[in-house]
C-alpha cells in the first residue's frame, strides 16, 4: 500500500548502509529541515565491510547504525536482503527497487552513478536506472500502484573520469547542517572508526580514546567535505553569488539523470527551497 504523502519526499539508494550518509546526508538534512520526508535505502546488508567481523552479526550491527545515521538527519532507513559484495542487477532486485519507489512515492531519487570502483555501487546505479521507466508502467508489478508523478533522479558525486566524468548540475551549501552530517556518518562506528581506517591504511593515526577517535574522524571528514566545496567552487559561486559562494566551507554536489523526470527551473525551486 502506498504511503500518505506529506510534503516533498526524498528517497536515497546506497549500495551499503553508510553510503547515503556519506554522500547525501547533507541534502537530506536540508530537505527534512524544510519540512520534507526522507528515506535511506541500502541495497545490501553490509555484512562484508569489516576486517574482523562479518556475517549476520555485522549485518545486524550495520542495520542499527543505519537507523541511527538516517535519524540524525531526520530520515528513516531500510536495508534490503542482498549480501554485501554480491549485488547483481537482476530482475528480482529491479522489482525490489520499483516496489520501494512506488511505496514511498518520492519526488526525488538519489543513487550512485554506474561509474565506480565497487561493483555494488555500480550495480545499485544500474538497478535504479533500469527501474526508472518501469516505475510508471502499470503492468509491471500490478499489485503495487504507480505513483502520480515520475520522480526526478540525481546521482551522488564521484571522481571517476571514464567513460564520462561527474557533472555538478546541483550544488548545496552544507554549512548550516554540517554538524548533522557529521553526526550521521559517525553513527557508523564500525565503518568510520574501524573498517575505513584499516582498509585505507590510516588506522595507526587514530588516537587511543574513544572520544578522541571520534573527534579525529569528524575532523578528517570535515576536510573531505571541505575539499568538495573547493572542487565545486565555481558552481557554488554561480548559484549563491560572489558575496556568499567563495566563503562556503562544505558542500555536496549531484548530477541530474536523464532517466527521471526533467528538473525544470520551476520544479527545482519547489524541491530545493533551501
Amino acid at each position: 500500500m502506498s504511503e500518505e504523502r506529506k510534503g516533498h519526499r526524498l528517497l536515497c539508494f546506497g549500495a551499503h548502509p553508510d553510503d547515503c550518509e556519506m554522500q547525501a546526508s547533507g541534502l537530506a538534512a536540508l530537505w527534512t529541515g524544510a519540512g520534507g520526508a526522507a528515506r535511506f535505502v541500502s541495497m545490501t546488508d553490509g555484512s562484508s565491510g569489516h576486517q574482523e567481523l562479518g556475517g549476520a552479526k555485522l549485518a545486524q550491527m550495520r542495520r542499527a547504525e543505519a537507523l541511527s545515521g538516517a535519524a540524525a538527519v531526520g530520515a528513516d532507513s531500510a536495508v534490503l536482503d542482498n549480501h554485501d559484495g554480491e549485488l547483481l542487477p537482476t530482475l528480482e532486485n529491479r522489482h525490489k527497487v520499483i516496489r520501494t519507489i512506488r511505496e514511498f512515492q518520492p519526488d526525488l531519487v538519489v543513487c550512485h552513478r554506474i561509474n565506480d570502483y565497487h561493483p555494488d555501487h555500480r550495480y545499485t546505479g544500474v538497478i535504479v536506472q533500469d527501474a526508472c521507466y518501469m516505475v510508471m508502467v502499470p503492468n509491471v508489478l500490478p499489485n503495487a500502484p504507480v505513483p502520480d508523478r515520475e520522480p526526478v533522479v540525481i546521482f551522488m558525486s564521484d571522481k571517476f573520469k571514464k567513460p564520462n566524468p561527474f557533472q555538478a548540475d546541483l550544488v548545496f551549501d552544507l554549512d548550516p547542517v554540517i554538524e548533522k552530517k557529521l553526526d550521521s556518518i559517525t553513527c557508523h562506528a564500525s565503518q568510520m572508526l574501524e573498517w575505513l581506517p584499516w582498509i585505507d591504511r590510516y588506522a595507526e593515526e587514530l588516537p587511543e580514546g574513544a572520544d578522541e577517535r571520534r573527534e579525529y574522524v569528524r575532523a578528517r571528514a570535515r576536510q573531505g567535505f571541505g575539499a568538495e566545496a573547493d572542487r565545486f567552487r565555481s558552481e557554488l559561486v554561480a548559484k549563491y553569488g560572489e558575496a556568499r559562494g567563495p566563503s562556503i566551507r562544505y558542500a555536496e554536489a549531484f548530477e541530474v539523470s536523464e532517466y527521471g523526470a526533467p528538473l525544470t527551473e520551476e520544479l527545482s525551486g519547489l524541491l530545493f527551497p533551501f
